[in-house]
């Protein structure tokens, strides 16, 4: 029976080359090869041979006149350092006439996995097709696979007879020809191309349809980088954090404080180069919210490697010889309380807390500190790159009964764009020209920053200097919200000696974060900044646009929206270029498929319904990603708002928001969990408010695919 589809198939596309006039008039896949938009993509004959990659190929993408297109040649410079295409692709196929749109479905359009180009993992897996797009004007089919991509993986794309044409005739077979373009750019030649798709014809599943045309391309690799930098960071022997970073009344001393002895912690934050300050005072009271349970506060410095540029591009290496080169060195302050009472005997289990996008160190962390701390957890934190103000920032610490101590606060933000102010972000993401990187290369280097923290908790972390590490180095775990959350996904998937791991209100890709919620503006400063702008709705705020894309499984969408096309697909490079920093391209690395060297890590997955930061589908795809439902927890906003209208519509500060009473109560209960899961080495996952409502563990299917806000 296998022989006899592989013969069928074979067949079917031995008809994609024979001469056009031997056909029957008729709509077909249209293959003009001279431009991307005339031929199905992704496709290999968009790459050339790099035997240094994992994918044994690199893009290639032919340029528009760079004149007239500037951004769009500033992006492809970019996308030709990659070794493959989107592991989440927007995948196009122009057509030569009008089709029925409705007859475009998973059965009649899919992928087949040819296998992983290093192992052949995954070979012969199906997967359908979602998010479909027809447009009338361009006659071009849009959609998305309706799963993540595997790495380093080939995969034949499919479209079928079972397509029919307007009048509700089967669409015909294309016709392939040599392209001498192709020759000319050096890319890969029709015949060999045309051997690829003949051999993949052996693996392809039963159907009641023909093939009309095919496509071939290669996934580009995700997790090499990191992999290889976790490696080079755990056979190094880093120096033990130093906690002489005070200066008091008599000099240098050590940055460690009893929390009864602090009678407060001003924060003088770096916000401009003349240099410029603002100041406030840290949350010292958020420490109360179990009364006593903080000890002690301390602060400290270490030494990680940068592999970052100054235009903050971690530079393309062979992701299959090649080897990450760190750019220099970056010298980072960490905060860490300590429980009260007796440390145990091996030291103090520690969860190392990521902050968010906007916030530093200062703040999510300590809303934490306290409930972790009653389960005897310590909670360890540093800035993420770009955040936390410059670098002249600092703490001063008030002791009721003593002198002052300062502290540098470790700013990691700097004036990025020369307009004298320093932003809450400004670093963390690639300069001009290469923004299409977006914070790709922030997230990772803050992953390479909490990897190396974790080796220096290894090394030993003597708080009081008596020679006696204070932490237990075999109970490291992690905890991070939001922005915290979605670099946490990315570490759990490739640092093996965190225990245990729970992120929070987490979604990807960021180009989805902020496409579907209330960073939108951003996404539409990016559209009308690009040269040409494609900002295409009238809008007196300059920056409105409609890409018309559906959110997953709902109804195709016949495109009217002009402009609409060429935002999705330059929102599709973003992600596909983005997609190493993607925390949906590391879910499956976590329990799933774990990296070489790894095991699978117990986690929960905390999410709000209806959050509008970090919205439900970008949590979801996490989810799915890495067969994560069961689990999520999910904070049920929607019920705790209609108990309660004082609680805020938008619930995505819902582990931290412990200042708001009507929520107060759930951010404690949110907290626990994390706290009881990392006390009991993971092993135990309770409910936070048990039999109640407001909680679901694990979260009732099917996921939420919409967004769910409260209006």
């Amino acid at each position: 029976m296998r022989a006899h589809r592989a013969g069928a198939l074979a067949s079917a596309i031995a008809l994609l080359f024979i001469p056009l006039s031997s056909l029957a008039d008729g709509v077909s896949v249209k293959l003009d090869f001279s431009d991307p938009a005339g031929s199905v993509f992704p496709s290999d004959r968009y790459t050339v041979r790099d035997w240094s990659h994992n994918t044994f190929r690199r893009v290639a993408l032919p340029k528009p006149d760079c004149t007239v297109r500037v951004s769009d040649c500033q992006d492809i410079d970019v996308i030709n350092t990659l070794d493959g295409f989107s592991t989440q692709p927007r995948i196009t196929v122009p057509f030569t006439a009008d089709i029925d749109p409705a007859t475009v479905n998973s059965g009649t359009v899919f992928l087949v996995n040819l296998g992983d180009t290093l192992s052949l993992q995954g070979f012969g897996h199906k997967v359908g097709i979602n998010q479909i797009v027809w447009d009338p004007a361009t006659k071009t089919l849009a959609f998305e696979s309706d799963e993540l991509l595997q790495q380093h993986s080939r995969y034949l794309l499919v479209v079928t007879d079972g397509v029919r044409d307007a009048a509700g005739k089967r669409i015909k077979p294309a016709r392939w020809d040599d392209d001498e373009d192709d020759r000319r750019l050096g890319r890969r030649g029709n015949d060999e191309y045309l051997r690829d798709i003949r051999d993949a014809s052996r693996i392809h599943p039963a159907s009641a349809h023909k093939i009309v045309a095919a496509s071939l391309f290669t996934t580009q690799s995700i997790s090499a980088d990191l992999h290889k930098i976790m490696r080079s960071i755990k056979q190094s022997t880093p120096a033990p954090v130093d906690f002489m970073v005070g200066q008091g009344a008599s000099g240098t001393v050590r940055a460690v404080f009893p929390v009864a002895g602090i009678s407060g912690i001003q924060f003088k934050r770096q916000v401009g180069t003349a240099p410029t300050f603002t100041t406030a005072f840290l949350p010292t009271p958020a420490l109360q919210v179990v009364p006593g349970a903080v000890g002690q506060i301390a602060y400290g410095k270490f030494t990680s490697p940068d592999y970052e540029t100054a235009g903050k591009i971690i530079p393309a290496t062979g992701t299959r010889s090649g080897q990450p080169v760190p750019q220099g060195s970056n010298e980072l302050r960490f905060q860490l309380f300590l429980p009260s009472g007796a440390k145990p005997a091996g030291g103090w289990p520690v969860a190392i807390f990521g902050h968010g996008f906007t916030d530093s160190m200062y703040g999510a962390p300590w809303t934490v500190a306290s409930v972790f701390a009653s389960r005897g957890i310590a909670t360890l934190s540093i800035n993420v790159v770009g955040h936390g103000g410059g670098a002249l920032g600092e703490l001063t610490v008030l002791r009721a009964a003593d002198t002052p101590v300062v502290v540098n606060a470790g700013g990691r933000g700097f004036d990025q764009d020369g307009n004298g102010t320093i932003e809450s972000t400004e670093g963390v993401s690639a300069a001009a020209p290469r923004t299409v990187a977006g914070n790709r290369d922030g997230l990772r280097q803050t992953v390479v920053d909490i990897m190396q923290l974790v080796r220096e908790v290894q090394v030993g972390v003597d708080v009081d200097g008596d020679g006696v590490a204070d932490l237990d180095a075999s109970r490291i775990y992690y905890a991070g919200q939001s922005f915290g959350g979605i670099y946490g996904t990315m570490l759990l998937g490739v640092e093996p000696d965190i225990q245990a791991g729970v992120p929070n209100v987490a979604g990807g890709s960021i180009t989805e974060v902020a496409r579907l919620g209330v960073f939108r503006p951003l996404t539409g400063i990016a559209l009308a900044t690009r040269t040409p702008s494609l900002i295409n709705v009238a809008d007196p705020s300059g920056i409105a646009f409609n890409e018309n894309v559906p959110l997953r499984n709902q109804a195709v969408v016949v495109n009217s929206v002009p402009g609409a096309m060429e935002i999705a697909k330059v929102l599709d490079r973003y992600e596909w270029v983005q997609q190493s920093g993607n925390p949906v391209s590391y879910a499956a690395f976590i329990r799933k498929h774990p990296l070489p060297g790894a095991a699978a890590k117990p986690v929960i997955f905390q999410f709000a319904k209806g959050d509008q930061t970090v919205p439900n589908p970008t949590t979801t795809a996490i989810l799915r990603a890495g067969d994560l439902a069961d689990r999520a927890t999910i904070f049920r906003n929607d019920l705790a708002y209609a108990a309660n209208p004082a609680t805020p519509k938008n619930p995505h500060t819902f582990l931290t928001n412990i200042g708001v009473a009507a929520v107060a109560p759930y951010s404690v209960a949110a907290q626990t969990q994390i706290a009881v899961f990392f006390a009991t080495n993971g092993a135990m996952t309770i409910d936070p408010d048990g039999a109640g409502p407001i909680f679901e563990t694990p979260v009732g299917l099917p996921l939420p695919e919409t967004l769910n806000f409260i209006p």
